[in-house]
């Protein structure tokens, strides 16, 4: 075959949770991870390793990120007309490679052979990504009945083979068990419907589709955990048996990456990640500055001048004038942990799509104080709000969360602080939830 042949070209079409869209052209052996670079280069965006493109199906209520490896023109020939794909932040990715303990609870974990319980807890990974040993997760799920409303609660088994129930309590004798799903030719996906459309019994649904069938009810199996945890347990698992040392490999290849060129060159970042679009007002007219580097380097410089200017008014004992133009009530809107007047549920939703991860936040207007923010911060997978109050003192606006304890002059040092120091808060502040516009 002639090297100079033309490579097929397929166009693709990626969203933003904004709602605007980018088409892109991409070779068929193109991989999910090298099109979150294209469109990380293309954005501005800061490529830290956590976006991902999301297959989302509005119409059966289901989404889920694809694999670092996936590709993408394979993934889209699966999908019905009316699913396409997201390009989203999951820092919870490839979280359990860093804590796996955190995401298979003892209880869950059975081990095929007879160890006695003797391979220890260090060895789980191991034994999930070596295809000679078996390991298998074990637990009671929520399995909805083909063409009814009702669920059947079943002891279920997920092994390398495939998804058993047991049809004898929770006996696991090979006569007792019946297979619901292999893992080879399925893919498994959170369910976004509130539980009511399905009537499921607890919040905590996910569903098994078969990668060929684009839109079909009729194949899918959905099911339900009782808790937030034995659902992750049982979708990590579900996607470590599946891909074993390939997922590993993605894991591993940007770590080794950073000290590397990329396939596209990342930009050092853009100002904001919501807007990008900053202003010079350098000269008699503001002019829009697209380069994202010379956009960086003009916010650095102005929030430096601004801070020197507000230090050295309050060495001269001089007050600030309180006017809600001045720079410490807005220069926040500019950082991509900042969503503006959205309500609890849209914080709580965008949390839950980005991993639920400890340290995952994002700051917010408060909607019973107008002159109040709140930070909305996840924490063993449980997600807490913390009130921001403004507070006055010789004439100048401060910024606290413990009540005047600690307080900032503008809510980019409260967020630098408790980033560096975990404080009031269950944890320090990791991960700014982002949501970015194409």
């Amino acid at each position: 075959m002639d090297l100079t042949e033309h490579v097929a070209m397929e166009i693709v079409k990626v969203w933003s949770e904004d709602g605007a869209g980018k088409v892109v052209e991409i070779p068929a052996d193109m991989t999910a991870r090298d099109v979150c670079q294209l469109l990380v280069y293309k954005s501005h965006c800061v490529d830290d390793n956590a976006w991902t493109l999301v297959e989302h199906h509005p119409i059966l209520g289901l989404e889920r990120c694809l694999e670092d490896h996936e590709l993408v023109v394979q993934v889209q020939a699966s999908m019905s007309s009316d699913s396409k794909f997201l390009f989203r932040k999951n820092y919870a990715k490839y979280e359990f490679f860093r804590n796996p303990l955190n995401f298979f609870p003892e209880q869950m974990v059975a081990w095929c052979q007879e160890s006695d319980g003797t391979i220890p807890q260090s060895q789980l990974l191991q034994n999930f990504l070596n295809s000679s040993s078996c390991p298998e997760i074990q637990g009671y799920l929520f399995v909805k009945e083909p063409g009814r409303k009702s669920w059947k609660k079943l002891y279920m088994f997920l092994r390398r083979s495939g998804l058993y129930f047991s049809t004898k309590g929770t006996s696991k004798e090979p006569r007792h068990l019946q297979l619901l799903s292999d893992l080879d030719d399925s893919n498994i996906f959170t369910t976004i419907t509130s539980r009511k459309v399905h009537n499921a019994p607890t919040d905590y649904q996910f569903s098994i589709k078969p990668s060929k069938s684009r839109g079909d009810c009729k194949e899918l199996k959905m099911l339900c955990a009782e808790d937030e945890q034995s659902r992750t347990c049982w979708m990590t698992a579900f996607r470590l048996l599946k891909y074993g040392l390939v997922l590993y490999k993605s894991y591993s290849v940007p770590q080794q990456r950073k000290t590397n060129l990329s396939r596209f060159s990342t930009p050092v970042r853009s100002v904001s990640e919501n807007s990008l679009v900053a202003m010079d007002f350098s000269g008699r007219t503001g002019r829009v500055i697209d380069n994202p580097v010379e956009a960086q380097s003009a916010a650095v410089e102005e929030g430096q001048t601004w801070r020197k200017r507000s230090q050295r008014m309050n060495v001269l004992g001089s007050p600030s004038p309180l006017h809600p133009s001045s720079l410490s009530t807005v220069i926040h809107r500019t950082q991509v942990w900042f969503h503006g007047r959205i309500m609890r549920e849209e914080a709580h939703k965008m949390i839950i799509q980005q991993g639920q991860v400890d340290g995952l936040f994002l700051l917010r207007d408060s909607q019973s104080n107008p002159k109040a923010f709140v930070l909305t911060l996840c924490h063993h997978q449980k997600i807490k709000h913390f009130q921001i109050l403004p507070c006055e003192e010789d004439g100048q606006v401060f910024f606290s969360l413990d009540d005047g304890a600690t307080k900032f002059t503008d809510l980019i040092h409260l967020v630098e602080f408790y980033q560096l120091n975990r404080g009031v808060l269950p944890c320090k502040l990791k991960h700014p939830c982002t949501a970015v516009a194409l």
